[in-house]
């Protein structure tokens, strides 16, 4: 089976390999693949793999001897299923993988924001503390988030971890979901979207982006939040109007803005959130850690394996 790797370097870095994937085939691995050379690049592959590079109707539709597409993340809006059915291309994805890595990146911004962690060690590392004349300096105010009301919106693997992490804080958990109060943990009660925006200290995105949920955190919904809201997310980029999120943050509306995921990744350089100094932006590096990237390998071979024994899973 000739196998193709689109954007290999993301997942690999310099610290893992591939060789679970070329022990199931002829493997060629390309660390990136700009749009124009996908088709040439995958003209004679059964099985394509990729994280961001597109497979769109027209790329599907070349691609005669394609069978399958694994794509090497959770989300799979890279992929349009719906011509890879019609040619009976089966297409998998790699779900939960960063599950734990993308939590922890919630509470390091939580955290963050809540204690200004980076700003107080940034200050003394021009000296500011050493000219104090107490024994403590500070000059921001610093959040204690026992008693705070944490928001989740999406409650699937991950924001049922984040809910776990804020509970173990004392936090108060609310969520937007689709699964009955039933179905929830104890310590997480189920409320509407406007119920949320208005009773939350801090929220956090877990949901997938649709129609429905495309800038869902805007001009008008950021008016129903309390002010100065923390709002977190490590979701996708174009949940948030990232124009209304800047001029919120300046007017002092929203307290603080984390994120992993922006609207354009790369993002331009003259992105309105840079300017914003309660804009904390990483750059869509939560899922990276290497033990889940190492999870996110083991998966892909297991997926590409499990189709080429005719019983694939993981398929969308």
């Amino acid at each position: 089976m000739r196998i193709v790797v689109l954007d290999g370097y993301t997942a690999v870095q310099n610290d893992l390999s591939w060789k679970e994937i070329e022990a199931l085939g002829d493997v060629v691995v390309y660390d990136r693949t700009c749009p124009g050379e996908t088709v040439d690049r995958c003209k004679d592959a059964e099985a394509v793999l990729t994280n961001k590079v597109i497979m769109s109707e027209d790329v599907i539709f070349r691609l005669t001897g394609l069978k399958y597409i694994g794509v090497l993340a959770t989300g799979y809006n890279v992929v349009d299923v719906e011509a890879a059915h019609k040619r009976g291309i089966v297409v998998t994805n790699i779900p939960a993988y960063s599950t734990q890595s993308v939590a922890q990146m919630v509470f390091a911004h939580i955290l963050n924001a809540a204690m200004h962690v980076d700003h107080y060690a940034e200050e003394n590392r021009k000296g500011r503390w050493a000219r104090s004349e107490d024994f403590c300096w500070m000059d921001t105010p610093v959040i204690e988030l026992c008693g705070k009301t944490l928001g989740i919106v999406g409650l699937g693997n991950i924001g049922s971890a984040v809910a776990g992490i804020a509970h173990a804080f004392g936090m108060k958990v609310v969520a937007q979901t689709s699964k009955a109060q039933e179905q929830l943990p104890i310590y997480i009660n189920k409320v509407t979207m406007d119920q949320l925006f208005q009773c939350a200290d801090v929220i956090t995105l877990h949901c997938p982006l649709t129609d429905n949920t495309r800038e869902m955190i805007c001009a008008e919904s950021i008016a129903r939040m309390k002010k100065g809201v923390m709002v977190v997310n490590t979701g996708r980029g174009p949940l948030v109007n990232e124009h209304d999120m800047a001029a919120a943050l300046k007017e002092g509306r929203v307290g603080a803005f984390c994120a992993d995921v922006l609207t354009s990744e790369p993002p331009s350089a003259d992105n309105p959130l840079f300017a914003c100094p309660n804009a904390f932006i990483t750059p869509h590096i939560a899922w990276a850690s290497r033990e889940a990237r190492t999870r996110l390998i083991h998966i892909a071979a297991d997926n590409l394996r499990a189709f080429i024994s005719g019983v694939p899973k993981n398929m969308v």
